[in-house]
């Protein structure tokens, strides 16, 4: 497929762009401390070397009151400007073009010193925030003047105005967190004065070629926020004022509709991009779960938007527009938005990288430097899910010679599994990347076959990625007709019944239990009714009733803790998977002691909030277990230096591809 529109350049107030590719600003943990600058002008670089048209930087406070974190990111001096050099030139050195994000948090901040349009707490913090006062609202506008010239000090070839997402500027503009009555709030009219105010001085300190990217927030999806006609009487007002173009947000950090996990249908936003695009006369940025380059060509193609902002899709390929470029869009690594590493990282405060690539943000010290030919080696890799996936492409990628083995007939472990889960199909991008790649490199790929000693005698090194198997708990009646153990399930050897026990609260227990739910057969209902979100105009915040799918079955999930259920799934995803399973009706169960399974279904018996313990009978026609997992571990030989243990074949916990693709890519590396 050629991608004519996405390749195309085109020029925003004097600043030329080789395509319309945006990375889109997020947050790694590289901002917040200067020493850290070195890896995080790798790591952009890396991704302008790749092609990308122009970058959007993570972002950065315009004062301390505006910090995201203690001490975090800041741009208020000319000296912090000075040290930002090292990442502009070497971007630009690579033939990109970046961007400076400013970003106030406001009530979001996790720091004593917050600051609000009004002191209402957020719900995501455990700061309260000091309302600002008029002149504190005058002195915060001046520190976003007072970035955006110290960007142009630092060389960048413009700002992002960060407008979105629930961040001080959105706090403004929406009635339940402005109660102002002076200049700054009181009417839609006067709290949209702020960001108004902040892009009109902007333009005014910054002059002309010099991009000034306002983030608008489309839709807030939080009770009571902006309406339609709100956010295009407010595009109106900063296009006057000075913006040189409109990125997109969708939704607050609070909002409890989900934007960017992988059950969110891919572009599926984009109608409000679209409606933008009509009503402003500056070019708008599509955003939220594009990922692939076929989906961006499409929204430009449709007229839906005139550049389209992939964030964590470069995470995951920083050669994606040039792959695209190079009619090799069949290897691409494709985000699936996940989460794991990327989001869940920043909001842990730990360093952000990616699941499917672990040297993102490792640019520096994760290189899979080519061997010279005498050092190349025969490489055996035993098992075919991500972890050996990982270790045999990366180890190839270096130049050895790498054999794959694989007892079934097809490539992908527990991620075969994974992709057949409701909002989780695309996992099936990793494994068509790992597919193509193999096919590429000339790894030599054995399926339906168990390496045996004799077979892996000679080679140099052995990598064994045999993976997990289920763990069958000791249950009186675990050898019951109604027991199934989650992976026959997943893979179609059983069919469930209409009521189903599933023993096992984990990531697994949650899947299946969404398994179990959705027909597979049976068209869904439209995902926005689902989650109440509505495209009617007036609407405030763009919610309406939600309208959930029927569930197919009644579905009890078990725990044998008494902890709270879901209380270890991930941060940003957990939430999206409880809200699921509370609109299906499943009855979530703690405490849980198995006593046993027969013929009239599961017993067990619950301990209540007074600690007596209650007997209790499921009349369940299916019982199934999501009891954790073992580690296949046939061809471990501890002690043998050329053997290797990598992923579940290592630690059998909870199915860690995270984990296992960045141990296997670390092993290739020094092989």
């Amino acid at each position: 497929m050629a991608f004519d529109r996405l390749l195309a350049p085109i020029e925003i107030d004097g600043v030329p762009l080789a395509n319309r590719v945006v990375m889109g600003s997020m947050h790694t943990g590289f901002e917040d401390r200067s020493k850290d600058f070195g890896r995080w002008a790798a790591y952009l670089a890396e991704r302008a070397k790749g092609g990308t048209g122009l970058i959007v930087t993570g972002g950065f406070a315009p004062n301390v009151e505006g910090w995201l974190l203690p001490a975090g990111s800041l741009m208020a001096t000319k000296r912090a400007a000075g040290k930002h050099r090292a990442v502009t030139d070497e971007v630009h050195d690579a033939g990109g073009r970046i961007l400076l994000q400013i970003l106030h948090s406001g009530r979001y901040g996790y720091h004593p010193l917050i600051r609000s349009a009004s002191n209402k707490k957020s719900p995501i913090t455990p700061f309260k925030p000091r309302a600002l006062s008029t002149k504190g609202v005058e002195r915060t506008v001046d520190s976003f003047v007072r970035a955006a010239r110290l960007a142009k000090v630092a060389g960048y070839d413009g700002v992002e105005i960060m407008g979105s997402e629930g961040y001080l500027i959105n706090q403004f503009l929406a009635a339940p967190t402005n109660d102002r009555t002076d200049a700054w709030g009181g009417s839609a009219e006067k709290r949209m004065r702020f960001p108004v105010e902040i892009v009109r001085r902007v333009r005014e300190a910054v002059g002309a070629n010099f991009i000034v990217n306002y983030r608008i927030s489309l839709v807030d999806l939080v009770k009571d926020g902006q309406t339609w006609d709100e956010v295009v009487t407010l595009a109106g007002k900063l296009q006057d004022a000075g913006a040189s173009m409109f990125g997109t947000g969708i939704g607050w950090h609070e909002a409890r509709v989900p934007t960017i996990v992988t059950s969110v249908p891919r572009a599926a936003f984009v109608d409000w991009t679209a409606r933008l695009k009509q009503e402003v006369g500056v070019p708008v940025v599509a955003s939220n779960r594009i990922n692939t380059p076929e989906v961006a060509e499409e929204i430009l193609a449709g007229g839906q938007a005139d550049l389209v902002s992939m964030a964590r899709p470069l995470l995951a390929d920083p050669d994606f527009v040039r792959k695209a470029r190079e009619d090799r869009a069949d290897e691409i690594n494709t985000c699936i938005a996940c989460n794991q590493a990327c989001l869940d990282h920043t909001f842990a405060n730990k360093k952000a990288t990616c699941l499917v690539n672990p040297r993102a943000g490792r640019e520096t010290s994760l290189v899979l430097l080519p061997v010279p030919t005498k050092r190349q080696r025969r490489v055996a890799v035993v098992g075919a899910g991500p972890a050996g996936l990982a270790a045999a492409v990366s180890s190839a990628e270096r130049g050895h010679h790498v054999t794959l083995f694989e007892r079934d007939q097809q490539l992908g472990g527990q991620f075969r599994l994974a992709m057949r889960i409701p909002g989780k199909e695309e996992f099936a991008e990793t494994l068509r990347y790992y597919r193509r790649r193999l096919e590429v490199l000339g790894v030599e790929v054995r399926l339906g076959v168990s390496a045996t000693e004799d077979e892996l005698s000679g080679f140099d090194d052995v990598v064994v990625a045999t993976g997990v198997r289920p763990r069958v708990p000791q249950i009186e009646g675990i050898d019951h007709p109604t027991v199934v153990m989650y992976d026959a399930l997943l893979r179609g050897e059983v069919e469930a019944g209409r009521r189903v026990a599933v023993i096992g609260a984990g990531g697994i227990g949650y899947d299946v239990s969404e398994f179990l739910l959705e027909d597979q057969h049976k068209k869904l209902p439209d995902w926005q009714a689902q989650w109440g979100v509505t495209e009617d105009p007036s609407a405030p915040g763009g919610l309406t009733e939600k309208r959930p799918a029927e569930p197919r079955r009644e579905v009890y999930l078990l725990q044998r803790k008494p902890a709270p259920l879901g209380k270890g799934l991930g941060k940003t995803t957990g939430w999206v998977h409880r809200a699921a399973l509370k609109d299906a009706h499943v009855e979530l169960i703690g405490g849980a002691t198995y006593d046993c399974i027969d013929d009239a279904g599961l017993h067990i018996t619950v301990r209540g909030k007074d600690d007596q313990p209650r007997p209790r009978l499921l009349e369940v026609d299916t019982i199934v277990i999501c009891a954790g997992q073992e580690s296949v571990r046939d061809l471990v030989r501890d002690g043998d230096a050329a053997r290797h243990v990598i992923g579940g074949a290592d630690v059998a916990a909870e199915l860690d591809a995270k984990r296992a693709i960045a141990q296997a890519t670390e092993l290739a590396a020094t092989v």
